[in-house]
C-alpha cells in the first residue's frame, strides 16, 4: 500500500484515529480568522485526488462555516403567521456554501474544488482548492486553463459540491426522478 492510502484510512473516522492531533487543530483553527491561507493541505490524499499539484499557481484556503439551523429575520408589524416561519431550509450544503465564502474573499482565483477538514460543535472547517486565474502554470496546462476561464464557476454551483446540491452528481439516481 501506499502513503496516500494509509493517509486515507485514518481520515475516514479522525476522532478516533487522530485524536489528540486532531483536537488540538480545532483548538488552534477556533482562534484563527474565519478564512485562512493555508501553506500545505491537512490532507494530502483527498487533496491530490480532487486535482490539487504542488506548484506555484495552487492556493489551499481553509474556510469555517457555522453548523445549526439558519433563521430567517423576524419581520415586526401586522403579517399573518403563515408568512412567519423562521426556520430556513437551505437549497445549498456547507461545503458549498464554504466554497462561495473563499471565493468572494479571494477574488483573482477561481474554486478548483474543495473538501472536509474538521468538525466541531458549532462549526465546520473545509479546505478549498483554488488556483490563480492568470498564474503562467496555471495557463500552460490545458486542463486548468478551461477551468480558470469559468468565472464564478463556485456562485454558479459548477464545483462538486455545487453539483451534489443541483442533483447532477449521480447520473443514474437523476434518470430516476424524472420519470
Amino acid at each position: 500500500m501506499g502513503m496516500y492510502k494509509y493517509v486515507r484510512e485514518l481520515w475516514k473516522s479522525p476522532k478516533k484515529n487522530l485524536g489528540e492531533i486532531q483536537r488540538q487543530r480545532l483548538v488552534l483553527w477556533r482562534k484563527q480568522p474565519v478564512t485562512v491561507r493555508v501553506e500545505h493541505p491537512t490532507r494530502i490524499d483527498r487533496a491530490r485526488s480532487l486535482g490539487y499539484k504542488a506548484k506555484q499557481g495552487f492556493i489551499i484556503v481553509r474556510q469555517r462555516v457555522v453548523r445549526g439551523g439558519k433563521m430567517r429575520p423576524h419581520e415586526l408589524g401586522g403579517r399573518r403567521p403563515k408568512a412567519n416561519r423562521l426556520k430556513l431550509v437551505l437549497d445549498k450544503n456547507y461545503q458549498q456554501i464554504a466554497e462561495e465564502k473563499a471565493a468572494r474573499k479571494f477574488t483573482n482565483c477561481e474554486v478548483l474544488n474543495s473538501y472536509y477538514a474538521g468538525e466541531d460543535g458549532r462549526n465546520y472547517w473545509f479546505e478549498i482548492i483554488m488556483i490563480d486565474r492568470h498564474h503562467p502554470n496555471i495557463m500552460n496546462d490545458v486542463n486548468l486553463r478551461r477551468v480558470a476561464e469559468q468565472r464564478g464557476r463556485t456562485f454558479r454551483g459548477l464545483t462538486s459540491a455545487g453539483r451534489k446540491s443541483r442533483g447532477l452528481r449521480n447520473k443514474g439516481l437523476g434518470a430516476e426522478k424524472a420519470r
